[in-house]
């Protein structure tokens, strides 16, 4: 009989603890939000700035392999002569 008086007890004491739940104000999920996305706006402009200077990088770098391969095949076509 003292489980069940227990039991009763635990249930009560656990339903007036569910009762008093308090809602967080919602205007720093609306704040935190638009700080991300400023954060991921920037990230992906410092992104783009970083491909645009690779891009340029690469196509240097095969501007001067593809000059490289001239010259080369210039040289090898005047030692065939």
């Amino acid at each position: 009989m003292k489980k069940l008086a227990f039991m009763f007890v635990a249930m009560a004491a656990l339903s007036f603890a569910a009762c008093t739940e308090t809602k967080a104000p919602e205007a720093p999920v609306e704040e935190a939000t638009e700080a991300v996305e400023e954060v991921v706006d920037s990230a992906a402009a410092a992104v783009d700035s970083v491909a645009a200077a690779a891009a340029e990088t690469v196509d240097s770098a095969a501007a001067a392999a593809a000059e490289t391969v001239e010259a080369a095949a210039d040289a090898a076509a005047e030692a065939a002569k």
